[in-house]
């Protein structure tokens, strides 16, 4: 089990619901560029453009809770 609750099989599998980029775990420094705070961490799509917030330990990937990079 992994810090964020998730095995890494599951990690893997998990893709946003937007793009359809595969997602992994980030938290503190790696989401510093995003507006939005992520007390809990997020998952981040490949390139980096959206997070996904992690809320009560799950992570909420409906597209209009994530949150898309700084421009």
């Amino acid at each position: 089990m992994s810090d964020h609750g998730l095995s890494e099989d599951v990690t893997t599998l998990l893709r946003c619901p937007a793009t359809q980029q595969a997602l992994r775990f980030a938290k503190g420094e790696a989401l510093a560029a995003f507006e939005a705070d992520f007390p809990e961490g997020a998952y981040l799509t490949e390139d980096g453009q959206r997070a996904y917030p992690v809320e009560d330990g799950f992570p909420n990937l409906v597209p209009d809770s994530s949150t898309e990079l700084k421009r």
